[in-house]
Parts: C-alpha cells; sequence; structure tokens
C-alpha cells in the first residue's frame, strides 16, 4: 500500500475530501519526524511505537579497499509495533 492508496482508503471511509485527508497524513509524518529528530520516541498505544534506536560503535571493512573502517556509534530511527498489532499479523498473514 502505498500514501496515497492509504490516503484513498481513508477518504472513502471516513467521507472526507482526499486533499484534506493528504494534509493530515503528511503533517501526522511530518510531526513524527519532527518528534523523533528532537529526541522525543512517538507511542501509539495499539498501534506502536517510532523510537530512537542507538547503534554502538563497530568495526566494518571496505570491500572495494581491503581495509578496516571504524564505523562510529550513531542513532536512527525504528518503529516497534505494539504486542496487538503483532498478534493481529500472525493470526492473519500466511506464512511464505
Amino acid at each position: 500500500m502505498t500514501k496515497a492508496d492509504l490516503v484513498a482508503k481513508i477518504s472513502e471511509k471516513l467521507g472526507i475530501e482526499k486533499g484534506d485527508v493528504q494534509a493530515t497524513v503528511e503533517t501526522f509524518m511530518e510531526e513524527v519526524k519532527n518528534s523523533l529528530e528532537n529526541g522525543d520516541n512517538v507511542y501509539l498505544r495499539g498501534f506502536g511505537s517510532f523510537i530512537i534506536k542507538t547503534r554502538a560503535e563497530k568495526t566494518g571493512r571496505n570491500i572495494s579497499k581491503n581495509t578496516t573502517i571504524k564505523i562510529p556509534a550513531h542513532n536512527i530511527p525504528a518503529f516497534k509495533p505494539a504486542k496487538v498489532f503483532v498478534e493481529g499479523v500472525k493470526a492473519n498473514v500466511d506464512v511464505k
């Protein structure tokens, strides 16, 4: 499902103009992004959490130059689904 598909479904289900739904979805994503960039996690009960994960420093390899490189510690955004969400997917989606 793409963002356009999501907007179309929400618009159809709620009877709201696609433009209004588009603006709402864009604003939601912008606010989640801003919160994470400011170091704040976003918790959505029953859905999941957008969190910041810290990756430890590690040693990697530059294959083209055959050298080792040091990858510094860094933060990355991540999504952790709620338990109810995970259980729903397990119960309703066939293993491929």
